[in-house]
């Protein structure tokens, strides 16, 4: 299994970015895969996730900010972030449980300049 993560980079406060997420060597199962971060000195934490059916959920400090998606054909989930803040300046990484085991990207870096 393996997991890349791409499209962060720096970003003025306000601004956007799109984060993508591609899946390989495993059977497309978007909703066992979630959005995480991990900003500078702090523990990882949990950002968007689905939920069954085509619900999603979103940790409080992104909620109406960021958006969790998703593309069967190209084993994308991706993630929408708008009006960024210095304070969701993070590594970013997307991750898969399958069969009872934690699969993980590398991460990708946001940084938001205030």
């Amino acid at each position: 299994v393996q997991l890349v993560e791409s499209g962060g980079g720096l970003v003025q406060s306000g601004g956007s970015l799109r984060l993508s997420c591609e899946a390989s060597g495993t059977t497309f199962s978007p909703n066992n895969m979630a959005w995480y971060r991990q900003a500078p000195g702090k523990q990882r934490e949990w950002v968007a996730g689905f939920k069954w059916a085509d619900s999603t959920t979103y940790a409080d400090s992104v909620k109406g900010r960021f958006t969790i998606s998703r593309d069967y054909a190209k084993n994308s989930v991706y993630l929408q972030m708008n009006s960024l803040k210095p304070e969701d300046t993070a590594v970013y990484y997307c991750k898969l449980l399958q069969y009872g085991v934690d699969y993980w990207g590398k991460g990708t870096l946001v940084t938001v300049s205030s």
